[in-house]
């Protein structure tokens, strides 16, 4: 990896703990600690990308298919998920979010986003708030790297 000057380092380390910070924040805010990072993980990865096979929600939350499936019975006993045969092959189960998962997903974003516009109005300026609207693009660029 090519090496960065002094200060780019430096607002990398300090932007990571950043956000590590926002997020274990946002994870108070709300029921969510009801719910494991996995679990969490899992059940919006499928709020977002549709249904999915217990083997393909496996590899792309990079875990093993017997720890999703240990995920996604924890799921299904909360009543978030919905399983349906995958017309392609009937012997493979699809998975999708419940009426009830979609309501908890949503809730859940709901409130996340109510605290932290509540903060963001509480803690900066209106040009601060301006400032940090103007770099939302330029982080969604580095997010996505």
């Amino acid at each position: 990896m090519a090496t960065v000057p002094a200060p780019v380092a430096e607002s990398a380390g300090w932007l990571r703990g950043v956000v590590a910070q926002l997020h274990r924040r946002l994870r108070q805010v709300d029921n969510a600690d009801s719910l494991t990072p996995s679990q969490s993980a899992a059940l919006n990865r499928l709020y977002r990308e549709g249904p999915a096979t217990q083997g393909e929600l496996a590899a792309a939350e990079h875990v093993r298919q017997q720890s999703m499936a240990t995920t996604l019975s924890a799921l299904d006993a909360l009543g978030y998920l919905a399983r349906s045969r995958d017309p392609a092959d009937g012997r493979r189960t699809v998975l999708s979010v419940s009426e009830l998962g979609e309501k908890t997903v949503q809730g859940i974003r709901q409130h996340r986003d109510e605290w932290l516009a509540h903060a963001l109005a509480a803690e900066l300026t209106a040009e601060e708030l301006e400032t940090v609207r103007q770099a939302l693009p330029l982080l969604q660029r580095v997010a996505e790297h």
